[in-house]
């Protein structure tokens, strides 16, 4: 059994139930938006958000989901699929998942449009139902995930990211995320409890682990559906190379940067790169610091009983840093 099922397996029937529910959420009486929300139900990836949600209410309230743990995970879906939307529009990207993306197929307005609309059904699901507390950790990651991509932008035209600044990028930028989902799932049984911090922290932590892994994987021999070198073509720094210029001659230090801001299309330039980052141990310097990460994550698990919930959990920690892709 493929690992992703395992950790589904507890959950089995709360994922299609919602799964049906969050089809009526994305509804309308424009035929073009029915057409393309349909579109894009029928290619979702793995749904590791909504899975979050389900696993940690389930774990925390003795096996038991309510209304509101469907709601916040359609709400997360919904908002989560919007920003996919529009990342695709601001990126010019032609494909999502081995698809194409809604702005390939329909252009651009129509995707910021479709986003948009992706956005409000999130907003009035919550409101339509006095969620209030579920809107407002959703409002917050969406206003952190700006801030994250803004951050980056502006630190990747001065190529000047300490590794401080790094962890706030992807805190904002991919973290949060995870961390919304883990305590919406927490809010939607519990709510006004302790536990909505702790499995926010939690999921805070597991989304610290999967950005660093995506970071290796632009240094993997692996085809993963993003060629290596990418984030180097991009200007994007990733902490296998911040450590590295942190750690090199001046001289090799002017070589990199160089390297990255006049010659990142350079195939064979980008290769010397990818050599030099983990011939002086950069990559192994974020291996270790990714699993710092899934191990505090796992920590703030031992305080709970054991349950089918807690171990896929632990399956879907362990599952970030060991995914192939």
């Amino acid at each position: 059994m493929k690992i992703t099922e395992q950790i589904k397996q507890p959950i089995a029937y709360e994922m299609e139930l919602f799964e049906q529910k969050f089809r009526l959420s994305m509804a309308s009486k424009v035929a073009l938006l029915n057409r393309i929300t349909h579109y894009i139900v029928n290619r979702k990836g793995k749904q590791m958000r909504p899975m979050f949600v389900f696993l940690v209410a389930k774990m925390l309230n003795n096996g038991e989901v309510s209304e509101r743990t469907y709601r916040g995970a359609s709400v997360i879906e919904l908002i989560h699929t919007a920003t996919l939307v529009h990342d695709d529009v601001v990126d010019d990207s032609n494909r999502r998942r081995g698809f194409f993306s809604i702005n390939a197929l329909w252009k651009n307005k129509i995707a910021v449009l479709i986003g948009d609309y992706l956005l409000s059904k999130g907003l009035l699901l919550s409101i339509d139902n006095n969620d209030f507390d579920l809107l407002k950790i959703i409002s917050v990651a969406v206003r952190e995930m700006s801030e994250g991509e803004l951050l980056q932008i502006e630190k990747a035209r001065q190529l000047d990211i300490t590794e401080v600044v790094y962890y706030d990028i992807i805190r904002q930028k991919t973290a949060t995320l995870i961390a919304a989902c883990c305590s919406l799932g927490a809010a939607s049984v519990k709510p006004n409890s302790t536990e909505v911090e702790t499995m926010r922290k939690f999921g805070e932590l597991i989304g610290m682990a999967f950005q660093i892994k995506d970071d290796l994987f632009d240094y993997g021999e692996e085809k993963i559906g993003k060629p290596t070198g990418i984030d180097i073509k991009e200007q994007k720094m990733t902490l296998p190379l911040i450590y590295v210029l942190n750690n090199c001659s001046k001289k090799e230090k002017s070589w990199l940067i160089n390297s990255i801001k006049n010659h990142n299309k350079d195939k064979t330039r980008v290769k010397e790169v990818i050599a030099f980052v983990k011939s002086h141990g950069g990559l192994d310097y974020a291996v270790s610091k990714m699993k710092n990460f899934q191990q505090e994550a796992l920590k703030l698990l031992n305080n709970y009983p054991e349950s089918p919930y807690k171990a896929s959990l632990e399956l879907m920690v362990n599952y970030v840093i060991e995914r192939k892709k």
